[in-house]
């Protein structure tokens, strides 16, 4: 295979946008990577402005592959080798010129890098680091950079990339060994979780150098993430969560994202294509777990089980496991500690702060609480203040829940009417004599 050489950068452009469609790690950059005054762009903490498409796909970031073409034949992937689809790659040039044009129409703030195999994992990793450094120090390109790394590259190529990206992705795909060897014979464990350890203990070693010497270069700033698809595979979500939660454990990942199956193949040893469409409701509910895993302190264990092992699909994780937990509750406001705070439905872990704090200055009621930004209408049947509940309600699970589902769950925008249509970056683009698009439209 070679890089097209015959194909216009628009044409590439097209290809390559709508090839990378099914990634979803596009997130804030969570780096504070600056601008010194001598080059474009800057990654401030705050993190890079996003927007999100009715998908919920970040669309701040020009994500492309930088090829489509790949020597793997994963069962799942619309770019696998022996699918008859128009393949493009492009050089290390295109993607800069690409990049700081966008960026400087301000269509852009960051470049989302991920790519197929070609010839080999080092040969594909090599590429894209050539463009990465040109990036940096030829074009002086400071924004925020997200890089998948390649499954089975050296680990010389991945320092590379480390040192020039901000965010860097090891896709895990499936959650089981026996997932991978069904779907994704070409790839192993092994291979995915080697490079993802080089990464954790790189940013180890980095933070221990920047301590001593402010100036050294920064290896993977915004840290790394990776993917999981559900529904591909007979896995569970317990099953799901509890890989998610090692990962976190072990490898010091700052995501992980669920990915709903599409059925883009046919073939046998993939779940058989439905009215139903992509499992977009069991991708919500492990978002939401995953949520509560990082920031509410609960332990996958709590969540599911084996008895258990998949989610309630009438009521979010933290509901669900408050009604089957009513021996803790109800909770006083006035005098539960943080951690049990966190664990009331309609309370998130910023309430749940503002509670701590404003009761230091005084006794807090139903009032002062929907000023907090409590959500009563779930939280009412869960708590007390001095006391009293917000009306006289039984604490019993069949009652809450059927006043629950009366209230009803408003799920999110991304979720409600979600398709999967890949973002167009442009509209009526036109290239004369070099990048000169008009009308992008995101």
């Amino acid at each position: 295979m070679q890089i097209s050489e015959n194909m216009s950068v628009m044409e590439k452009l097209r290809i390559l946008t709508d090839a990378a469609k099914y990634d979803v790690a596009c997130t804030s950059s969570g780096t504070s990577r600056g601008n010194d005054g001598t080059g474009l762009g800057s990654c401030v903490q705050m993190g890079i402005c996003h927007s999100f498409a009715a998908d919920g796909r970040c669309i701040s970031l020009l994500k492309i592959l930088f090829t489509n073409e790949c020597i793997f034949d994963c069962k799942y992937c619309i770019n696998r080798r022996s699918n008859d689809v128009p393949r493009a790659s492009f050089t290390p040039d295109e993607i800069c010129e690409l990049t700081i044009e966008f960026y400087r129409r301000n269509y852009i703030e960051g470049l989302f890098l991920s790519s197929g195999i070609l010839r080999s994992p080092d040969y594909t990793m090599e590429l894209i680091c050539a463009a990465l450094e040109k990036l940096r120090k030829v074009y002086r390109f400071q924004g925020y950079i997200h890089v998948k790394a390649i499954p089975g590259a050296s680990e010389e190529l991945i320092q590379r990339a480390g040192f020039l990206a901000d965010r860097m992705s090891v896709n895990l795909e499936l959650a089981t060994a026996e997932g991978l060897r069904t779907l994704a014979p070409h790839k192993t464990r092994d291979k995915i979780l080697k490079p993802m350890r080089l990464v954790q203990n790189g940013r180890s070693q980095n933070a221990y150098e920047l301590k001593v010497y402010h100036h050294a270069p920064s290896f993977v700033p915004a840290g790394q993430s990776t993917q999981m698809i559900v529904g591909a595979t007979p896995e569970t979500d317990y099953q799901m969560l509890h890989v998610a939660e090692t990962l976190y454990q072990r490898f010091d990942l700052k995501r992980v994202f669920y990915s709903a199956f599409v059925s883009v193949n046919v073939d046998k040893a993939l779940p058989a294509k439905t009215d139903q469409g992509p499992p977009l409701l069991r991708e919500h509910r492990l978002y939401q777990a995953d949520w509560l895993l990082r920031y509410y302190k609960f332990e996958a264990k709590e969540l599911l089980t084996e008895e258990e092992p998949n989610f309630n699909p009438l009521f979010d994780p933290k509901c669900n496991w408050a009604l089957r937990h009513l021996e803790y509750f109800p909770v006083e406001v006035n005098r539960a500690p943080y951690e049990m705070l966190l664990r009331v439905p309609g309370l998130g872990y910023r309430s749940a702060g503002r509670i701590v704090r404003a009761r230091r200055l005084g006794t807090l009621d139903f009032q002062d609480l929907k000023k907090i930004g409590v959500v009563l209408k779930r939280a009412m049947y869960f708590l007390t203040c001095n006391g009293r509940m917000m009306y006289p309600v039984k604490l019993e699970q069949d009652y809450i829940a059927r006043n629950l589902l009366d209230a009803g769950e408003r799920l999110p925008q991304e979720v409600r009417g979600m398709t999967y249509q890949q973002l167009s970056l442009f509209d009526d683009v036109r290239f004369g004599g070099g990048v000169n698009e008009k009308n992008l439209c995101v």
